[in-house]
C-alpha cells in the first residue's frame, strides 16, 4: 500500500520558509500541498516560481496547490474559432494593459473559480494588489463605449504568465482579452501561460493538460529568463484592429 502523504504546515511568521516539493502534493484533493503561511510578496513569488499557487475560500485557512495534470496554454497556440475571430475583428472595442487593475480584480472576485464559490476574498485581493504595485501582477481590460466589459489578470515571472481569473460582461470579451494577451506575450517571447486547472472552456481556447513534471520542466527555465516588471503597455506590430487598441 502507498505511504500516506501528509499535508505540510507553513509558518505564517516566516515568509522565507521553503515550500515542500510539488511532487509531495496530495492526489485527493488533487494537488493540495500545504496549509498556512501568509500571502506576502516574498512567499507568493517563491510559490509561483515553483509551480505552486494559493486557492481557498475566505472562511478557510490558506491552502497551497500544485495539481497534476496542469493546464497550460502556449502563447502561439491559442485556438481562435471563426466566431471569435469575427469578434476580434470588430471595431467597437478597445483593449488596454494595466489600466484598470483594481476594477478587473473586483470583477473577478464576483466570479466562481472551478465551481468552488467566491474564492478571491479580501486578503487575496490585497495580496494581488501589492503584487501589481510591485510590477508582478498585470491586467488586460476590454472596453466598449467607455465601459469595462471584460478582462483578466495574472502574475508574470520571467517569461511565464500565471493566469488567475477572467470575467465577461459581454459576448466573447474575456476571450478577446486572452487573445490580445497571447499576442503580446508571443511578441515578448513568453514561453507559457499557466491555466492551473483545465476546464472545457479553457480547452476550447487551446489549453492542454500536461503532467506536473512536464509543467515544471517548462516552468523552471521560463521563470529564470529576463522578465518584464513594472506597468505593461502593448507594443505589438500593427495587426488588424490595431487602431482600436488604446495603448
Amino acid at each position: 500500500m502507498d505511504n500516506p502523504i501528509r499535508l505540510h504546515w507553513l509558518d505564517p511568521r516566516d515568509p522565507h520558509q521553503p515550500f515542500p516539493s510539488p511532487h509531495l502534493a496530495m492526489r485527493d484533493p488533487n494537488g493540495l500541498l500545504a496549509i498556512g503561511g501568509d500571502l506576502s510578496m516574498t512567499r507568493l513569488i517563491r510559490a509561483y516560481s515553483q509551480g505552486i499557487f494559493p486557492w481557498y475560500n475566505p472562511d478557510e485557512p490558506i491552502l497551497w496547490w500544485s495539481p497534476d495534470p496542469r493546464a497550460v496554454l502556449l502563447p502561439d497556440a491559442m485556438n481562435v474559432s471563426r466566431s471569435l475571430r469575427k469578434s476580434i475583428r470588430r471595431d467597437d472595442y478597445a483593449v488596454t494593459l494595466d489600466t484598470a487593475y483594481t476594477s478587473v480584480l473586483a470583477a473577478c472576485a464576483g466570479t466562481r473559480r472551478h465551481s468552488r464559490g467566491t474564492w478571491l476574498g479580501p486578503d487575496m485581493r490585497l495580496a494581488y494588489e501589492e503584487l501589481h504595485r510591485r510590477g508582478y501582477a498585470h491586467s488586460v481590460e476590454v472596453w466598449r463605449g467607455g465601459e469595462l466589459v471584460g478582462g483578466l489578470y495574472g502574475v508574470a515571472l520571467g517569461r511565464a504568465f500565471f493566469g488567475e481569473s477572467m470575467f465577461s460582461r459581454a459576448n466573447d470579451t474575456s476571450k478577446i482579452a486572452l487573445f490580445w494577451l497571447c499576442e503580446q506575450l508571443r511578441a515578448w517571447d513568453f514561453r507559457l501561460v499557466d491555466c492551473q486547472v483545465a476546464s472545457e472552456h479553457l480547452k476550447t481556447l487551446g489549453a492542454v493538460d500536461v503532467s506536473r513534471e512536464r509543467f515544471l520542466n517548462l516552468l523552471r527555465p521560463a521563470v529564470n529568463l529576463p522578465g518584464r516588471t513594472g506597468r505593461w503597455r502593448f507594443d505589438l506590430p500593427a495587426p488588424a484592429g490595431r487602431e482600436h487598441l488604446a495603448i
